[in-house]
């Protein structure tokens, strides 16, 4: 998809049930600079009461129009303060929510290959750009653009001539917003760019800060934050110098007009033209109007240009990892799963699984064992879609994975991993994940993972902390278990997950696993635990990313192969 059309639909995100406020704000927006103009005609009109020259209304009348302005000035800027901000909050906030929806249909391995500070960044700092320099930007260009065109109307209608010298002394600092957009929308982005660098940097050092203090390495890791910092902060130097250097030339052009414009408004006066002080000093007001958009347009022009900059580098990120849409399948698995000449890698030299062939049949348990790096959790993945770049093809009974929609697939596969996320929030939801269970499926869950203990001491609605901080790791563990155990999936994926257990406790979770009825149980496991390989129906073993061997616990060890020698060498 084009970027200009993905950009639409990001900006189609502010007016989505928003329109009333936006049209409130412009047409306040548009009173409020009507008022201003009446208020400069009433200038000429009170300014040639007090010379007794010209057309005008008497002191009276002109009281009353005056009350009736301010007035009006109350009455529109109340709706403006009631609608422009209103107006601005649910557009950001449909913005942020629409990006973030977007974000949740990347692959599972999406954050894998990308930095995701791009997305910090963008949904932070770059929003708050957005706002100020897109939205905001939008009802300051509406009033300049309409106090610009109406004094240019009043001043025709005042004086041609002297409107003509306007017109041709303004041409040059209009130019300046075509020449200076372009760089600007370079440079924005380069801040943020910079900006997501900075903040990937941080991210790192605040994860990585027990790694830091342990190395002692404090300095080198402040000298890397540093330089970071200084890129960051470089680049924001050089875009505010390029926003000075517009806004000072078209300042400067702005003041030449002005002058010029003075110059021949006293010859006009001087020579008998028919112009009034009344119609002098109302030039002199018009010519704010006129000055001002001069010397600020350009800017504003460029600084939305630089903001819908920032929305095509979001829309851009967005679109790419992300996975195709497939049809829905039932949420039970008939027959089997079937691998058939799948192979798979990372990039060109290293093949992680190569030429696999298998069937795991409905209702089975097997375990997957195999040195490091033999490709036993990238086999998993697959499994689970993180990765479509596979060769050959694998089947969910009859249906290819790549033609399952990620919503109908979850539905039908869960698993449980070695890395742990918790949320900030409660034990309860960290296991419901905030969805609605009966309290005796979330208890047995509960009991199965051996999370009873933990309840008992600390509640259910203790709250975990930043990423489970208030846990520890073998209790984040058990949470993630009870999580899958929680959704009873007809197949259920387990990769390594009990190493963060003591021995006796991932005994019992383990065979709690094994326990359960019905279910299609894949594990990756590095224990080779007798009684419990006992239990699996199969036992693959994988070796450089190929099956090596494949079959029950007796008939591996007799065989004597690959698979007794791990065994062997575990004991």
């Amino acid at each position: 998809m084009k970027t200009v059309n993905k950009r639409k639909q990001f900006i189609t995100q502010f007016f989505v049930q928003n329109k009333i406020h936006f049209g409130l704000a412009v047409l306040a927006t548009i009173g409020l600079s009507l008022i201003n103009l009446g208020i400069s005609w009433l200038l000429q009109q009170v300014i040639d009461v007090m010379t007794g020259t010209g057309n005008t209304y008497d002191l009276l009348t002109l009281t009353y129009i005056s009350l009736g302005l301010i007035g009006s000035i109350l009455v529109i800027g109340w709706v403006n303060f009631q609608s422009k901000p209103k107006f601005n909050a649910q557009a950001m906030r449909q913005y942020k929510d629409y990006a973030f929806s977007l974000l949740t249909k990347k692959g599972i391995n999406a954050f894998s290959s990308e930095n995701t500070s791009v997305y910090l960044s963008a949904l932070s700092n770059d929003t708050t750009n957005i706002e100020a320099n897109y939205l905001n930007n939008t009802f300051t260009l509406v009033s300049q653009s309409l106090s610009f065109v109406g004094a240019f109307i009043m001043m025709i209608w005042y004086s041609p001539l002297l409107t003509l010298s306007t017109i041709l002394l303004s041409l040059l600092p209009l130019l300046a917003s075509l020449l200076a957009g372009n760089r600007l929308m370079s440079a924005e982005k380069k801040v943020s760019d910079r900006n997501a660098s900075y903040v990937a940097t941080l991210k790192d050092c605040l994860s990585g800060f027990s790694v830091v203090k342990s190395f002692k390495a404090e300095k080198q890791i402040i000298k890397m934050l540093a330089n970071s910092n200084q890129s960051a902060e470089g680049s924001k130097q050089a875009r505010n110098k390029l926003n000075s250097i517009i806004s000072i030339a078209a300042a400067s052009a702005g003041a030449a007009a002005q002058l010029g414009v003075f110059l021949v408004g006293a010859y006009l006066a001087l020579t008998g033209n028919g112009i009034t002080a009344g119609v002098v000093l109302v030039f002199v007001n018009l010519m704010n109007f006129v000055i001002q958009p001069i010397a600020e347009v350009p800017g504003l022009l460029a600084n939305r240009r630089a903001a819908l900059g920032l929305i095509d580098k979001l829309a851009d990120s967005l679109s790419s990892n992300v996975r195709e849409s497939g049809h829905s399948i039932e949420n039970k698995l008939e027959h089997s799963i079937r691998l058939e000449s799948v192979s798979f890698s990372y990039d060109q030299e290293k093949v992680i699984l190569q030429d696999i062939n298998l069937k795991l049949d409905k209702g089975k348990s097997y375990a997957i064992v195999g040195g490091s790096g033999s490709g036993k959790s990238t086999l998993l993945n697959l499994l689970m879609a993180a990765n479509s770049n596979y060769s050959g093809h694998i089947y969910y009974d009859d249906v290819e994975l790549r033609d399952i929609s990620s919503e109908s697939l979850y539905d039908l596969v869960s698993i449980i991993q070695q890395n742990v996320f918790v949320f900030n929030s409660t034990i309860e939801d960290n296991i419901t994940m905030f969805s609605e269970f009966k309290r005796e499926e979330i208890d047995h869950a509960i009991k199965l993972s051996g999370l009873s203990t933990l309840i008992e001491q600390k509640g259910k609605d203790y709250l975990c902390g930043e990423n489970g901080s208030g846990l520890s790791g073998g209790e984040k563990q058990r949470i993630s278990i009870a999580r899958s155990l929680l959704r009873r999936t007809p197949v259920l994926f387990v990769d390594e997950a009990t190493s963060s257990l003591d021995v006796e406790t991932a005994f019992g979770v383990t065979n709690s696993i094994l326990d359960l009825e019905g279910l299609t149980k894949v594990m990756v496991t590095h224990t080779l635990e007798e009684s419990i390989l006992r239990r699996c129906d199969a036992i693959i073993t994988l070796k450089s990313g190929t099956i090596k061997e494949m079959g029950s616990f007796d008939e591996l060890m007799n065989d004597k192969g690959y698979f007794y020698s791990l065994f062997t060498v575990s004991q």
